[in-house]
């Protein structure tokens, strides 16, 4: 994984989100929210209590980036955005309304706005502007700013219409607040996460360039955006480098969420058209300042290079508490190959996890099977209590087995049962009407061979997927792999144009709410650059994703995201990878940082900084690097 693997890397802020707000009286000024009880810094927040609030500022964070880029507008479905730009959120250019938290999950401190508030009804929500706030330039941060970038986004940001579908209108209160209205009451999650929105400069998007052009928010640009975060683009050289220098008089530098953070001036992002090529200028110095390793293998066996062996870089491993992805081989279900759930489950079948993990990846990670990893939301056992009455309406759409047997996974831990997963693989082919004919899967009425094409976008898929196809080869299946550049696996994987995925992943929250219509839902299985790749579209799968956005408390919360959970389990739509528990991460040694990290994320690098003399003594050793 790299940081062009789009869905794995640049979604985890999407993640931190939820449905159950804390009691308080109807139209009462929130400041921090948490939607799973009060946050533990309460109305006194000062600063983060692992950040140090005289951390230091200067020096250059180096990174580096596989792919390329073309594109400063990250809020359309085209163009591929520049390192430090996100698809949602804010990314270093630009403040949201509300920041989440990094050492809370579903939890938000302010930003742009001090403080929010909604009815006891949740049929709206009004959120207060800092009148600190300002652009770059100067112009302060306005009401007007909020209503167009909210209209904006919902009509060109797929993530964002999703995600605000039940918001209609945005409107001026006064000179500070503006008032979001909903088309339905009673969900609970929706007034917090309008902190998300990200806030766009109307005057600089609806004005005109140096050559006296008009400037299109609907298309890509390489002009350098207006801001508003603590970063603006110093200088780029289009798909190979992008430097972001600190704003020194940026307007939020004095708010809670930003004191000791934020401390490097200068963050330079360097592109490689390769993950074996930014390995290699990680190891000589100079690129990439910190690298979160992703490969089991090369963290057991290569890092042995002279730079680990003086001491001038350290690997370290940050344990985790956040919510697992849910890791997958996806299966693209609009294929009609894979619309009968048989099949969807021999493949299944047919994936050996567990030879994978002791021979490729050194015993490092743990089967996910849940799309709710690493919480209280995972389905477990059978379903009872709330949770069965949630389904029972929906028995006759559902499985069988959904109701008298345990989810499990396949288990390839002995040669026996190697052979009785391969063998029950062939079994559900063979109901689904597909036979081995000398040695190939074909269709018993119409003679098709049956082909798949797996689909990445780095050589490690390679290892990932080889494994796999091996099997299914074993099967009779005409199983491959095409590994293409950043862009065409962009523009492939948002035109839905692919059998399966080598790799995609999915990071949920511990408290989700209106992202799963844009992870599953039918409206979006259709909609260009959502993120329902596995294209689901089920009923019973739209219902109770309103089940889970409409829950009315917490245990409501968990009973519906139960049911979501085992009824997407059992229909098969993704082959379920594996998890770690921690980040893995390398570094150059010219920081000092804190004396603890956020377990929540593992690691906020913004909260470290750069010891200037360590930093002039690896420039000079590594000629010119760090």
């Amino acid at each position: 994984m790299t940081v062009g693997r789009t869905l794995l890397k640049s979604l985890l802020a999407a993640a931190l989100l939820a449905a159950g707000l804390q009691a308080a009286r109807a139209d009462e000024w929130r400041t921090t929210s948490s939607l799973i009880g009060e946050s533990k810094y309460g109305a006194n927040f000062q600063h983060y209590d692992y950040v140090n609030p005289n951390a230091p500022k200067g020096g250059t964070l180096n990174r580096v980036v596989i792919g390329t880029y073309d594109n400063f507008n990250p809020y359309i479905v085209q163009g591929s955005p520049a390192a430090g730009l996100v698809g949602f959120g804010g990314g270093l250019l630009y403040d949201t309304l509300m920041e989440q938290a990094t050492d809370e999950g579903s939890t938000s401190h302010p930003l742009i706005a001090d403080a929010y508030k909604y009815p006891d009804d949740y049929s709206s929500a009004t959120y207060r502007l800092d009148p600190r706030a300002k652009w770059h330039d100067g112009q302060p941060i306005t009401v007007d700013d909020v209503i167009w970038s909210f209209h904006v986004l919902k009509a060109n940001s797929p993530l964002y219409n999703r995600y605000f579908e039940n918001v209609t209108d945005a409107v001026a209160v006064s000179d500070r607040e503006v008032e979001f209205h909903f088309n339905q009451k009673g969900n609970r999650e929706l007034p917090k996460i309008l902190g998300d929105l990200v806030v766009l400069p109307k005057h600089w998007w609806e004005g005109s360039d140096a050559s006296g052009k008009k400037r299109d928010i609907t298309k890509t640009t390489l002009e350098p955006p207006l801001g508003s975060a603590a970063y603006k683009i110093a200088s780029f050289k289009p798909g190979s480098e992008i430097i972001w220098q600190r704003v020194p008089d940026y307007w939020g530098a004095k708010l809670p969420v930003k004191i000791g953070r934020e401390n490097f001036d200068r963050q330079r992002f360097s592109y490689f058209l390769d993950d074996n090529a930014g390995w290699q200028a990680f190891t000589k110095g100079g690129f990439e300042d910190f690298r979160a390793e992703t490969r089991a293998q090369r963290w057991a066996v290569e890092y042995t290079f002279p730079a680990i062996k003086s001491g001038d870089v350290i690997k370290k491993e940050f344990p985790t508490t956040s919510p697992e992805p849910m890791q997958a081989y996806l299966i693209n279900t609009r294929r009609p190959l894979f619309q009968d759930v048989r099949v969807r489950q021999a493949l299944t079948y047919a994936y050996d996890f567990e030879s994978m993990n002791r021979t490729i990846f050194f015993g490092a990670y743990t089967r996910t099977d849940s799309y709710f990893e690493g919480g209280d939301l995972a389905s477990t056992g059978l379903p009872q209590g709330k949770e069965l009455e949630i389904l029972q309406p929906f028995r006759d759409k559902l499985p069988p087995e959904l109701f008298k047997q345990e989810f499990k996974l396949p288990v390839y831990d002995t040669p026996q049962s190697g052979r009785e997963n391969l063998r029950k693989a062939y079994e559900l082919f063979k109901q689904a009407g597909w036979v081995n004919q000398a040695g190939k899967l074909v269709n018993a009425k119409t003679g098709e061979v049956f082909k798949i094409e797996f689909l990445g976008n780095d050589p490690v898929d390679e290892r990932v997927a080889s494994p796999f196809i091996d099997n299914l080869r074993r099967l009779g299946i005409d199983a491959t792999l095409r590994i293409v550049d950043d862009s065409q696996y962009t523009n492939r994987t948002r035109a839905f144009d692919f059998d399966m995925l080598a790799l995609a992943g999915f990071q949920q929250s511990n408290s989700p709410g209106n992202e799963q219509r844009d992870f599953f839902s039918s409206t979006a299985a259709d909609r260009a650059g959502s993120r329902n790749l596995a294209g689901i579209k089920n009923s019973v799968v739209d219902a109770l994703i309103d089940r889970v956005i409409f829950a009315t408390d917490r245990d409501d919360l968990m009973a519906a995201t139960h049911a979501l959970d085992r009824v997407l389990l059992w229909n098969f739509y993704m082959v379920p990878q594996w998890h770690l528990g921690k980040v893995r991460a390398a570094y150059w040694n010219k920081f000092a940082m804190p004396e603890k990290q956020p377990t929540y994320l593992g690691v906020d690098l913004d909260s470290w900084w750069i010891d200037p003399d360590k930093e002039k003594a690896l420039a000079a050793k590594y000629k010119g690097g760090n």
